[in-house]
């Protein structure tokens, strides 16, 4: 007898427990955001090492649609609403949005494809016009 059955619970319901249930994730979850947020609060990503640069930035000069994302992070968590907007506006605009779903939503379901692709394509063309070296557009960049 297994001392799994010896206490009363049966090997196959151990075996098909998804992770002692969705609190264990949930906990974990919680867990390692506090830790992104305690970092993003402590070190800023202008100027400190600890976070490494964009890639993309550093080998084509262009901005990618995400650069700018961690100071814009890092400004938020400082209360610094509107420099969070000028380092990277479409995740800003996209934050409410995300943290709802997180919050709000029992159970995440996959997105449609138009949805999908709608918000490939916005992605592709923010940071395609972020790269425009004349206004409006020059004021999408990180700053």
């Amino acid at each position: 007898m297994s001392p799994a059955a010896a206490n009363g619970i049966a090997p196959a319901s151990i075996a098909g427990a998804p992770f002692a249930g969705s609190r264990l994730a949930a906990a974990l979850l919680v867990v390692c955001a506090a830790g992104a947020l305690a970092a993003l609060f402590l070190f800023d990503p202008a100027s400190s090492r600890f976070f490494p640069p964009c890639l993309f930035h550093s080998l084509t000069g262009l901005h990618c649609p995400g650069c700018g994302t961690l100071r814009a992070f890092h400004q938020l968590a400082h209360g610094h609403v509107w420099n969070a907007f000028r380092l990277n506006p479409l995740a800003m605009l996209v934050l409410p949005f995300a943290a709802f779903e997180l919050a709000f939503r029992k159970r995440l379901r996959p997105l449609p494809p138009a949805v999908v692709w709608g918000l490939v394509a916005v992605v592709i063309a923010f940071g395609v016009l972020r790269n425009l070296p004349f206004e409006p557009f020059r004021s999408l960049a990180p700053q």
